[in-house]
């Protein structure tokens, strides 16, 4: 069901990287963070703990897949996995890897920044993003049997 005027009913909420049957990963355009991903439900629900116990296995089997994926290919100081939902009430899952040379680490990324990054260090991450968006496609495909699966933007 698609609710009128919500974000993530109305458009993909950033780059398509995964289309499954019941979720997408997408990759966010937040400047300063190339690997700022996010898992959004397809069906509109505000909260996790709408959805029945199957589907909540699949969503955070989802959102373990992208962290470990994060990990495996850009080795990040730490992931950030946040759930906030209070400026878009549609289930999705933040998923970031985050670095101790980025300009808020080890504040969230929506504090005030604390530093500007060294360039040369976000355009190494640049350079894995297609070998990572493969892998989570692939990892997300295998894991979600049953999906309708593409990799949008790399074809």
């Amino acid at each position: 069901m698609k609710i009128p005027a919500c974000p993530l009913c109305d458009a993909t909420g950033g780059q398509l990287v995964f289309q499954g049957e019941k979720l997408r990963v997408i990759r966010a355009e937040e400047a300063g963070f190339p690997a700022f991903y996010r898992v959004v439900w397809t069906e509109h629900k505000a909260e996790f703990s709408d959805l029945c116990d199957a589907d909540q296995m699949l969503c955070m089997r989802a959102v373990s897949l992208v962290e470990q994926v994060l990990r495996e290919v850009l080795q990040p100081s730490k992931i950030n996995l946040a759930a906030l939902g209070n400026m878009v009430p549609h289930l999705h899952w933040h998923v970031i890897a985050r670095f101790d040379w980025d300009s808020h680490f080890p504040a969230p990324v929506w504090a005030q920044a604390q530093r500007t990054p060294e360039p040369r260090k976000l355009a190494s991450l640049l350079r894995h993003r297609d070998l990572l968006e493969r892998l989570l496609v692939q990892r997300l495909s295998a894991a979600l049997p049953g999906s309708v699966t593409r990799l949008c933007h790399l074809q």
